[in-house]
């Protein structure tokens, strides 16, 4: 039997209706109910029945009531003992509390069932204005509450559902109801945030504010005024449900048993290793699901692949672990500190995606179990697990092929194709196993074949009413004009990703792609720049559109600005050329981290202008990019863009830009330390200047030349070309770069004395042209001098005074060096302990970086230690 008074009062039997009519049936009622369980003498129950007379009544007529209303409900439900009454029912039996019960237990599903037992206020068709009795009106109140408790706790597991749009209309209502709680208020602001309707939500707090200012002289809350500067500053974390963070992407539905390396996965530091294509990712992503339950405070998940810096993913990972932007700090050291101090003591799972190298892995490891998947070993990282992944064998490959196409008709090396041409994306790799199921004379060679040619593919990847292009086409054709053309024009470009200013230069109309679905908004680069993405399919959508001459021609604006860019950012320590006045190492720091965001699609961008026929600017754009390269040894990018960049020069018919590009690989075999390979190329530019007459040109790759003589030990070879040099230098910064050269090869061939007069003098020279750099490397030079000269005090003010300069630029890889050399100083002084020290860290930073060299010179302090 259940009893119910929140609305009218009503008692029921399964279906049968076993409420009073009576007046003073459902009087009685009303008082055995809000008295249930409690003993009630006649005297009570005759006052509560009629209060405002004073023992008139019988206790006969009382008992007489009871007697009526047990034969309605049942004998058993009031009990007699010792003269007294009690409605015997159990908590289940009475709405009431089965409400606070549901309300306290506050799932999901129990806050639906409580509320689904409101019916209205509390007995309002026997009390209706809860004056009769005095229990009446702090129920209501007490329920009332509970009630607007629950559904704001519904209402929040709804928005974190993603309902936002859809619970817009019960919050309005809601808000004209109970204007002042402020619960529904940030929940209405937050649904209208999530909506896409950021002025309405910022709105709504005013109208809130404006009214307490007016009739109370308050401020909404504080958890509501964070909430509106987090809106007003746009916080990423608002645009997700509340509570931990689970960034994975989605289970493979279809993901392929390897039961002997999933539950291998999970550790301390895991590094789930091998070639392209074989299902790290997958391993990984499904890994962590499986284990999902183990990490209840959250999993963060980063495509490294898609980044050019750490900086870049621990902002990302401290704003989904509740940092505010503003707190975020500026520098990566710092970033990394705070980052391990939130993961601390933490239940989370990180797993760090596509990784290149162990420098983008170092600075986000925390104490909170890591996964991390590469094409690399990574061994590096000194303490990790390795999990290797090979190719998937014939039987997983055809069961993979199976479940997405039925019957196998495939050898794996088509079924990975068929995966790569597809982009992963999820319609596609629907329409392609559609294709192959309702198509039997088909086998997956054969549609490999089919989507092989980028010019066709979309036409290929469509199946009944499933098209990939008609999912893009939506979106296009929703558009207007200008942002078309500046989705057209994106489809151009090949890098991963590119930052505002590229796309402001094709019209500035990124955010209306990322509202219409076909551009993704990336992260906020280590510059400060937003950066967007443009999927491999949706690029084949925008190139579809764009015809060659256009293309050609938005490329060529885009070389225009970049290469400005990248003048504007070429300082003296970056291009080798002499500038007015020296440049402020902020600035100069401002510089070098805009060419670090960018130096990804900048490489990229040098290809783009090849393929499409703007040789000149693509050759220009890598000679451009050759110094900031080299300084920041980034040998592969390098690599490449040297290869692309003489190619380039050669088709625009450019002497000149031959001859560069041919003294830059020069200097990309230096940095290599392949000597021989240097020599040669800087010796074939060397022929090509002089058939110029190009003067300058000449002393600066004799300058070259010099150093690899220098480093193959040719002393005297390496003497007399720089001896040529200064006597036909130009200007003092040439002046100066040769007399440090020439200090060198002093410092070779064991004449200290000399080697010492020189570095000192070239690093004067160097520091009035403000040349940090070279004049820092010149200290370094002159510190290995004085130690040599056993002027151990000159060495380290040598020593001091360059790495001071590293770290006022921001430079990591010259305050490695800087670090090193004082180790070797300490060592001299006999700190051993402090020497150890330092030449870790010097290592930890080659270490990040790449650099082999400098690894090598560490690792050779320490085994001296």
């Amino acid at each position: 039997m259940e009893f119910r008074i929140m609305g009218a009062l009503e008692v029921r039997d399964d279906a049968e209706d076993r409420t009073p009519t009576a007046p003073k049936h459902r009087d009685l009622l009303a008082m055995f109910v809000l008295n249930a369980r409690r003993p009630l003498t006649v005297g009570r129950l005759r006052a509560l029945l009629w209060p405002r007379e004073d023992g008139e009544r019988s206790d006969s007529l009382v008992r007489g009531y009871i007697g009526q209303l047990r034969r309605l409900i049942g004998k058993d439900v009031i009990t007699t003992v010792s003269g007294t009454y009690t409605l015997a029912i159990d908590e289940d039996q009475l709405d009431v509390e089965r409400f606070r019960r549901l309300v306290a237990r506050g799932s999901r599903e129990d806050l639906r069932e409580a509320l689904a037992l409101w019916r209205g206020p509390v007995l309002e068709d026997v009390d209706p204005d809860a004056e009769r009795w005095a229990e009446t009106g702090p129920l209501r109140e007490e329920l009332q509450e509970l009630r607007l408790l629950a559904l704001e706790r519904r209402i929040g597991y709804e928005l974190d559902a993603g309902l936002h749009r859809e619970v817009l209309a019960e919050l309005r209502r809601l808000i004209a109801q109970h204007p002042l709680w402020q619960g529904f208020r940030g929940q209405y602001m937050l649904a209208l945030y999530r909506s896409g309707r950021r002025v309405d939500a910022l709105n709504a707090y005013s109208a809130l504010r404006d009214e307490l200012d007016d009739g109370h002289a308050i401020e909404p809350d504080a958890d509501l005024q964070l909430l509106y500067h987090r809106m007003l500053h746009d916080d990423v974390s608002l645009h997700v449900s509340a509570g931990p963070p689970v960034l994975l992407p989605r289970d493979v539905a279809d993901f392929t048993d390897r039961r002997d390396l999933v539950d291998r996965v999970i550790g301390d530091l895991v590094v789930v290793h091998g070639p392209a294509g074989v299902g790290k990712s997958a391993l990984a992503v499904h890994a962590a699901w499986r284990h999902r339950e183990r990490f209840p405070e959250g999993i963060l998940y980063a495509d490294l692949r898609e980044t050019t810096t750490p900086a870049a993913v621990l902002e990302d990972f401290l704003r989904w672990l509740g940092c505010p932007a503003q707190a975020v700090p500026t520098t990566l050291e710092r970033r990394e500190r705070l980052l391990r101090t939130y993961a601390a003591n933490r239940r989370l799972l990180m797993l760090l995606d596509n990784a290149t190298d162990e420098g983008q892995v170092r600075p986000l490891l925390t104490s909170c179990p890591t996964v991390v998947t590469s094409r690399s070993t990574l061994g590096g990282l000194t303490g990790a697990t390795h999990v290797p992944v090979g190719v998937l064998g014939d039987d997983d490959a055809c069961d993979l092929i199976t479940r997405l196409a039925g019957p196998l008709r495939a050898a794996p090396d088509a079924t990975a194709r068929l995966v790569r041409l597809c982009g992963g994306l999820p319609i596609a790799l629907r329409v392609a196993g559609s294709q192959l199921a309702t198509r039997p004379a088909w086998t997956v060679d054969h549609l490999v074949g089919l989507l092989e040619d980028e010019h066709g593919r979309l036409d290929r990847l469509r199946v009944g009413d499933q098209a990939v292009r008609g999912v893009l086409r939506l979106g296009y054709d929703g558009l207007p004009e200008p942002a078309r053309r500046t989705l057209r024009w994106l489809g151009a470009l090949s890098a991963p990703d590119f930052a505002d200013w590229a796309a402001a230069v094709f019209g500035d109309h990124a955010e209306a792609l990322v509202e219409a679905g076909l551009l993704e908004t990336h992260v906020i680069d280590v510059a400060g720049q937003v950066r967007y993405r443009l999927h491999a399919l949706t690029r084949l959508f925008a190139r579809e559109q764009l015809n060659a001459d256009t293309a050609q021609e938005a490329l060529s604006n885009l070389a225009a600005v970049a290469t400005a860019r990248v003048l504007a950012s070429r300082f003296t320590l970056v291009s080798g050329e002499s500038v007015s006045s020296p440049a402020a190492t902020t600035d100069i720091r401002h510089s070098m981290e805009w060419l670090h965001a960018e130096r990804v699609f900048l490489v990229y961008l040098v290809d783009d202008l090849h393929e499409a026929g703007l040789w000149e600017e693509s050759w220009r754009l890598a000679h451009l990019l050759t110094p900031f390269l080299e300084r920041q040894r980034f040998l592969h990018d390098w690599r490449r863009i040297c290869e692309t960049g003489l190619e380039a020069a050669r088709r625009a018919g450019s002497a000149r830009g031959v001859a560069l590009s041919l003294r830059d690989q020069g200097d990309l075999h230096r940095a290599e330390q392949r000597w021989d390979l240097a020599h040669d190329r800087l010796r074939l530019a060397l022929s090509a200047f002089l058939r110029e007459g190009a003067v300058r040109d000449v002393a600066r790759t004799r300058h070259r030349l010099g150093r690899v003589y220098l480093e193959q030990g040719r002393l005297d070879e390496a003497e007399r070309n720089l001896v040529k040099c200064l006597a036909v230098a130009e200007n003092a910064k040439d002046t100066a770069e040769t007399i440090c050269a020439l200090g060198s090869v002093a410092h070779r061939a064991g004449r200290l004395a000399e080697a010492a007069e020189r570095l000192a003098d070239a690093a004067s020279r160097l520091a009035g042209l403000g040349d940090r750099h070279q004049h820092a490397d010149a200290l370094l030079e002159l510190t290995a001098v004085r130690l040599a000269q056993g002027l151990v005090p000159d060495a380290r003010q040598a020593a001091q005074q360059a790495r001071g300069i590293a770290v006022r630029l921001g430079d990591r890889l010259l305050d490695a060096d800087g670090l090193l050399m004082l180790a070797r100083v300490n060592l001299a002084e006999g700190a051993a302990s402090r020497a150890r020290d330092l030449a870790e860290e010097a290592l930890k930073i080659f270490d990040g970086v790449g650099d082999d060299r400098g690894r090598g010179e560490a690792l050779d302090v320490l085994h001296r230690l």
